[in-house]
């Protein structure tokens, strides 16, 4: 088996539909594949739909919710093909997108992870690729340079970044097998970044392909009710990234910093219309204390135990 298609899906049955849909009209010829789907414990009818559909799926239904390290990984795992194209469910392929990466990997064996240009549903690029966190990228961000200096998307050709978001990456599964997959204990934010890390200290390198493009409908984002649960479960994501890969003074600079930026966006926004300033000082309450309040990580607990008690 040459590629494994790895689709996560939590209550997303008309995008996964979608995506699946995308899988199947864009594979390019002659490579032979596969399409997994983790359900993730979804009450939306998903698993019916993709059972109904006329494509050729193997499922993996969870009867508990998990993070999206533990389900990415969980796919890795099962998979048979050497590559694997890790997909949200919310990533629509565009025409040439698989190829181009598969190309990518091929020409750059020293590459474990290829990734693609995210576009916004109405076809705009995406930032999807960054320098990896730390004091140098904190410093950048809170001197407002972070477009300029830290984000690595964009252009023409591959190249090599930091870290690149998981939403359409194709991963040689023998190199996370070798860094022992995902870390389970990032629930959504930051796995993927961590994982970048883990795959780069090893000696590997993290690819972004423009020429590879993907629809990204952002469907946690859009989801307005959770926007705060979001908010807690980033700043936890990246606060648990620097406590494991930089020194307690480094950690405490970023910190620092960060706090900066999120205060100078907060007093910005108190003043300039069309801005939430309510929204900023939730994100500066956070990065101060990032382990505080309820994150997405909870409402799949409350969600688990709900179905354990038959409700």
């Amino acid at each position: 088996m040459d590629l494994s298609y790895c689709v996560v899906n939590t209550n997303g049955r008309e995008l996964l539909m979608a995506c699946l849909a995308a899988i199947e009209r864009t594979h390019p010829a002659g490579v032979e594949h596969e399409v997994i789907v983790l359900d993730n414990a979804s009450d939306d009818g998903s698993l019916r739909a993709v059972r109904a559909s006329p494509y050729a799926v193997r499922v993996i239904a969870l009867d508990r919710r998990a993070g999206k390290a533990e389900n990415d990984s969980t796919l890795l795992r099962e998979a048979h093909g050497g590559l694997c194209l890790l997909l949200n469910e919310d990533s629509e392929l565009c025409p040439g997108a698989t190829r181009a990466l598969l190309d990518a990997l091929e020409a750059n064996p020293d590459a474990a992870v290829a990734a693609a240009q995210l576009l916004s549903p109405e076809g705009e690029p995406k930032a999807c690729a960054w320098r990896l966190p730390g004091v140098r990228t904190a410093v950048f961000t809170a001197l407002f340079l972070h477009n300029r200096l830290v984000v690595e998307s964009g252009g023409t050709g591959a190249r090599s970044v930091g870290w690149a978001q998981s939403s359409a990456m194709l991963v040689r599964r023998s190199a996370a097998e070798a860094v022992g997959w995902l870390d389970p204990d990032f629930f959504v934010y930051s796995d993927e970044t961590d994982f970048c890390k883990r795959l780069r200290d090893t000696g590997w390198d993290v690819l972004h392909v423009p020429g590879a493009r993907a629809v990204h409908h952002d469907q946690l984002s859009n989801d307005q009710e959770s926007e705060r649960r979001r908010i807690v479960e980033f700043h936890r994501g990246r606060d648990r990234y620097l406590r494991k890969h930089v020194s307690p003074a480094e950690h405490l600079v970023a910190q620092l910093l960060g706090a900066w930026f999120y205060l100078a966006l907060w007093l910005a926004a108190t003043v300039l219309p069309g801005r939430d300033p309510r929204r900023y000082l939730l994100h500066l309450r956070q990065q101060v204390r990032p382990w505080n309040g309820s994150g997405i990580r909870e409402a799949a607990e409350r969600h688990n135990q709900q179905l354990a008690s038959g409700r």
